[in-house]
């Protein structure tokens, strides 16, 4: 280990969550040592999600992508089936073409494994190293800081229609086949929109609110790019949206969910009302939330 103590919990504001499963069970009964390399690089992939980066457009963007140099992973415990654990994830420093990452399996606040992982930023096809850019850097410095990752702008179709479309053509259009125009339509005009912006200005998530009655907004429209669900931008534009209709005095807001997604509105606060409907060629659930 490089790192000049072992990480404790209290080290980590990102946490990555597994169940083990029977697969990953060596004959003594325990997870076998190679998987915990494989629960770290499943947790740096949700540390992207946290700081809203869809990793292979981000590196992208950077014109290069980041490399494994060095994986260290030190045994303290050991997991077993089926056991909840925990796999924290802070990047502990940044040098001038690499990243160093501090990893640490816990099991009930029990430390079992730590690890590093040693990235460095590469050219894609010499996979010669380069400076880590300064906009990653910055990104990475602020999560750790505790700075937001997100920027959600309010605004009308003008302002955001061009972002809200795309990410509505994106998500219903071509993940989910939905038979119906995303790009903008007659109520577009009159609702207030929110966009979700990450770090870098690209547009990660999407809503918007329409006045149903006096004293009642609906929202609709929800899209989050498929790669960053789970990481709380849905939760983020569903704030922005009742805030906005709170601040114009509505009593409560109104949304069709579908309902694959009943958990994720039932967890910001909405119930469901009525019986279940088909909208769209797709199952959903009307859901209020008072304001």
């Amino acid at each position: 280990m490089t790192t000049t103590h072992l990480p404790t919990r209290a080290d980590f504001r990102y946490f990555d969550r597994l169940r083990v499963r029977w697969a990953e069970v060596d004959m003594q009964k325990i997870v076998f040592n190679g998987h915990y390399l494989m629960y770290f690089d499943t947790a740096i992939a949700g540390y992207w999600r946290a700081m809203a980066l869809p990793y292979h457009d981000t590196m992208e963007s950077l014109a290069g992508d980041m490399f494994v140099r060095k994986a260290t992973v030190e045994y303290e415990g050991s997991a077993r089936y089926d056991d909840l654990c925990e796999v924290g994830v802070r990047c502990a420093r940044i040098g001038k073409s690499s990243a160093v990452f501090a990893l640490a399996l816990f099991r009930d606040g029990k430390r079992l494994v730590s690890g590093e992982l040693v990235y460095v930023f590469a050219d894609p096809a010499t996979q010669t190293s380069r400076p880590v850019p300064q906009a990653l850097r910055e990104v990475l410095e602020g999560f750790e800081a505790g700075q937001p990752m997100l920027d959600c702008r309010t605004g009308s179709w003008d302002e955001l229609g061009r972002d809200a479309g795309a990410l509505r053509r994106r998500v219903f259009e071509t993940e989910q086949g939905v038979p119906m125009a995303m790009g903008g339509d007659a109520s577009d005009t009159d609702a207030v929109h929110v966009v979700a912006y990450n770090r870098f200005g690209l547009p990660v998530a999407t809503g918007r609110l329409l006045r149903e009655a006096p004293g009642r907004g609906r929202i609709g429209r929800v899209a989050v790019r498929a790669e960053l669900r789970g990481s709380g931008l849905g939760a983020a534009v569903l704030q922005s949206l009742a805030a906005e209709a709170r601040r114009r005095g509505d009593q409560d807001v109104v949304l069709s969910a579908q309902t694959s997604a009943l958990r994720f509105y039932e967890r910001a606060g909405y119930a469901a009302v009525g019986a279940p409907f088909e909208e769209a060629g797709r199952p959903h659930q009307e859901m209020r939330l008072a304001l």
